[in-house]
């Protein structure tokens, strides 16, 4: 239903410009907003109101309005009756007012409709048929290009954040804003003909920038891949809330994480741990990575990130290129693989990979 903030601002504004009190109390009785004092005291007569046949009455010198949601009774409006100008400013004004509260009811309605419409897509909730059904009666494009952004909060969701985004994509655009859990909120973005993945991360970084200094930094944003039909919508989702996942083991260093860019991570992240129990068994020979020394890893990585050029990675660490050349070879002994050979440094930097998630996932358990 429409908050009380919504409802008070709303009566303020129509005062403003008439200079009529008014006053909202729902079903029960209870006051939701009020531009005068003593407001409370007119609950008995709503009672007698409400139980009439009545769409409007004037009762104590007040017009009384029945607001409704379809064909149950929402709130019960009320406008005083101006003593210099009779009861027809009062009932006209209300009336007024009463079609106001309405058409927000009928706008706050399709908007709930629509967001759980996208809640159900991205969970897989919906069938074919009805996904284009329900998209044509809530008037939602189904053939536009779309992109699903996740962003994943160091702590529970609050209201601020949401409504911070939910004012940087724009309530009036194509755009929606939703939340599946306590800790993520979901950007089901539409994209113009001529976006690509570089506007995506422009959004990204516009999104992480409006949240509040101290979760800004611990917080990871991911994003699927770019679809082009609602039905896949559903595709862009679960490519984001992997790509999230894939982040935390293998791209700690990263608050934007596209899924296009995980690379050979994805595959790891979905294979089954005695899968990779036994790949390590045979690559390290019952020994464990985790035996080697902070040096020896390190020229491992380094060696990696220079793409296996030896003279570079020995600059780098400031190291004559003989000593990593013996660095290497005692590498070789140790493991059997020689990282100078392409095919060797590619099992080695996949065994290291595989190793991460393993412990990603017994960490997990716990």
């Amino acid at each position: 239903m429409i908050s009380n903030q919504v409802l008070q601002s709303t009566l303020e504004g129509l005062k403003a410009i008439s200079r009529v009190d008014m006053c909202i109390m729902d079903t029960e009785g209870i006051l939701l907003a009020s531009t005068f004092e003593g407001a409370e005291n007119l609950r008995s007569a709503v009672r007698e109101f409400e139980n009439s046949q009545a769409e409007s009455q004037e009762l104590q010198n007040y017009q009384f309005f029945k607001v409704m949601d379809d064909t149950q009774l929402a709130y019960i409006l009320i406008a005083s009756n101006p003593t210099s100008s009779g009861s027809t400013e009062g009932h006209m004004v209300g009336k007024l007012a009463a079609y106001q509260i309405q058409c927000l009811i009928v706008a706050y309605k399709e908007r709930f409709d629509k967001g759980n419409f996208i809640k159900n897509l991205l969970l897989d909730n919906l069938l074919l048929v009805d996904i284009y059904n329900r998209a044509k009666k809530l008037h939602i494009d189904s053939e536009a290009r779309r992109v699903v952004f996740i962003l994943e909060l160091p702590g529970e969701r609050d209201t601020a954040t949401l409504e911070a985004i939910r004012n940087l994509i724009g309530t009036t655009s194509n755009d929606f804003v939703t939340a599946v859990d306590e800790k993520s909120v979901i950007i089901v973005k539409e994209l113009e003909p001529d976006d690509e993945y570089a506007q995506m991360e422009t959004c990204a970084e516009s999104v992480l920038s409006v949240l509040p200094l101290e979760v800004r930094d611990p917080s990871t944003i991911a994003y699927g891949t770019i679809v082009s039909e609602l039905k896949d919508v559903s595709r862009s989702y679960k490519e984001a809330r992997m790509a999230l996942n894939v982040g935390k083991i293998f791209f700690t260093d990263r608050q934007i994480i596209a899924y296009s860019s995980l690379g050979i991570g994805r595959l790891i992240y979905q294979l089954p741990i005695p899968l990779c129990k036994m790949f390590i068994k045979e690559v390290f020979d019952g020994k464990s990575p985790d035996d080697f020394d902070e040096e020896t890893l390190t020229t491992i990585n380094k060696f990696f990130e220079n793409s296996l050029n030896v003279s570079e990675t020995s600059r780098q660490l400031y190291i004559h290129r003989n000593t990593l050349v013996y660095r290497l070879d005692k590498l070789q002994k140790q493991t059997g693989l020689d990282l100078r050979v392409f095919e060797d440094a590619i099992t080695l930097k996949i065994a290291l990979m595989v190793v991460k998630y393993m412990k990603y996932m017994e960490n997990q358990d716990y």
